[in-house]
């Protein structure tokens, strides 16, 4: 006899079955947990309160990074302290996703065994089904597989600001950076076919979305797996063709493969944002060849100075590593200086840590934690005040703001939203003593009047704020409205009213 599992199953007359997701990690792990929330979501649970505690699901699901430093130790300490939740409430069920699931298999079970579910980054839909065969059984389930099951982007998503979508373009990374272990958890890249995410893009705009950000682990190396060398920027330049599409964003793109064409396509394309996120990781040519990067400092800088020359007022980011094995304080003087030439808006900073299963982890030359530390703090510093000084050149100037879900830990206290401006500048801002007040995924456009190193301010007056009411800001008043929240009547009608409502929703970084 052959028995169905139904993973939305609910036993009579019991209440409904919550979830909670817990993210670690890249933008690409955001992404798909939204596509587990979906998932659940689909399955009959619904999820717990922003504001509710650790363990207060009925299910708990961690999606993983192996990339961030201590991500083992950080996943066991949540695991830990679930523990004894598990023993007060059997029926919780406890789920392991991600990129450490997919590197650590069966040692999760074997650290933590009141886990009910391992499950990898190429399987992610199997979750609800692999939930309800643990219960039913009642003994934990492991799937890993090697080799993608379901492009992610064809599952059910939750999204999380009814303003801004994620939308993969490709899955996995055919590099061989020595620090990485993404390709070996990921797997070889994957792209979707051209119309499958202009489809994709067409919905979430009819949904009320009015940004996306097209995500790949290398993002620009689209088009690799079906032989079109120009397809990224083709595909830029297709978004550029959406109706009610307003911002366009994408990340990660690598240094090697960044073309003149996707720069033409950035510069001519209007939706497309005036803000790159370009990796750089090291100044050094000797430690980038270490890391199989494949690109110079040299070649580094000329991509800036094209990007610039196209695009003048453009916000640059970046990724620095700091302490790659074998590096020497001529290699971080190089790195350096190389920051300081680039002028970054942003920088990502990390310490290397070994990370078991990359040839970096092997090499001999680790560099002592203490100069890791002091090296780190120095580039801290200059990144910093590169920030503040890029930052104090938006003072006086008039930005474009997406208002954000949330407003920010001050938010009670200084009494400002927040959200991005079109370079991804964040902006905290307040509405003028009897201005209309946004809704999440509204547009202000205000006057920066303050800086600071991490964001802009702006304290307009009634005159300097304009409010233009929109889509995304429709679509977040409809949700209001379906989990009994309270809009102000007639937002929707084209600006004619503006709601009061407070944002609820978490926004992933």
């Amino acid at each position: 006899m052959t028995t169905t599992l139904d993973p939305a199953a609910q036993p009579t007359g019991q209440p409904q079955r919550t979830y909670q997701v817990n993210t670690f990690g890249c933008q690409m792990n955001v992404h798909d947990s939204e596509r587990i929330s979906g998932l659940l979501e689909e399955a009959g649970l619904a999820a717990v309160a922003p504001e509710a505690g650790e363990g207060e699901a009925d299910v708990v699901v961690f999606n993983t990074c192996a990339v961030r430093e201590n991500a083992d130790n950080k996943l066991y300490g949540h695991l830990g302290l679930l523990k004894q939740e598990k023993r007060r409430r059997p029926g919780l069920q406890i789920a392991v996703g991600g990129c450490l699931a997919q590197k650590d298999r069966d040692t999760i079970l074997q650290r933590a065994p009141w886990v009910d579910v391992v499950f990898g980054t190429h399987n992610v839909g199997a979750l609800p089904v692999l939930l309800e065969r643990a219960r039913h059984n009642a003994e934990a389930q492991i799937e890993i597989l090697d080799a993608l099951d379901v492009f992610p982007s064809s599952l059910p998503t939750k999204r999380e600001s009814h303003a801004s979508a994620w939308v993969s373009i490709s899955v996995g990374c055919n590099n061989t950076c020595t620090f990485c272990i993404v390709p070996s958890l990921r797997g070889k890249e994957k792209d979707r076919r051209p119309g499958d995410i202009l489809a994709e893009i067409q919905a979430l705009v009819d949904d009320g979305a009015i940004e996306v950000t097209l995500l790949g682990q290398n993002v620009n190396s689209y088009g690799v797996e079906f032989g079109d060398r120009q397809a990224f920027s083709k595909l830029l330049r297709a978004c550029g063709e959406i109706e009610g599409l307003e911002r366009v964003r994408f990340t990660s793109p690598h240094p090697a493969m960044f073309t003149d064409d996707v720069i033409e396509a950035m510069a001519e394309t209007p939706n497309v944002m005036p803000q790159l996120h370009m990796p750089l990781q090291s100044g050094s040519d000797k430690v980038l060849k270490e890391m199989r990067r494949s690109y110079r400092s040299t070649k580094f800088l000329g991509i800036l100075d094209k990007v610039r020359e196209r695009m003048p007022h453009a916000a640059i980011s970046t990724d620095l590593i700091v302490g790659f094995p074998g590096e020497t304080e001529e290699d971080f003087q190089e790195t350096l200086r190389v920051v300081e030439a680039s002028r970054f808006s942003t920088a990502f900073t990390f310490q290397y840590s070994p990370r078991p299963g990359t040839p970096a982890a092997t090499y001999e030359e680790q560099v002592p934690k203490a100069v890791v530390q002091e090296r780190f703090e120095r580039l801290v510093e200059l990144q910093d005040r590169m920030a503040r000084e890029e930052n104090a050149k938006q003072l006086g100037a008039t930005v474009e703001v997406l208002v954000a879900d949330s407003s920010g830990r001050k938010a009670e206290e200084t009494g400002r939203l927040k959200g991005r401006a079109r370079d991804q500048r964040l902006v905290h801002f307040s509405v003028p003593a009897g201005s209309p007040v946004p809704r999440p995924g509204d547009v202000v456009t205000v006057p920066v009047t303050e800086v600071g190193s991490f964001h802009l301010v702006s304290d307009p007056t009634p005159e300097q704020y304009t409010l233009r009411a929109t889509r995304a800001g429709d679509a977040w008043d409809r949700a209001q409205a379906e989990s009994c929240g309270v809009p102000t009547p007639g937002a929707a009608s084209g600006g004619k009213g503006v709601s009061l409502g407070l944002p609820t929703l978490r926004v992933g970084l």
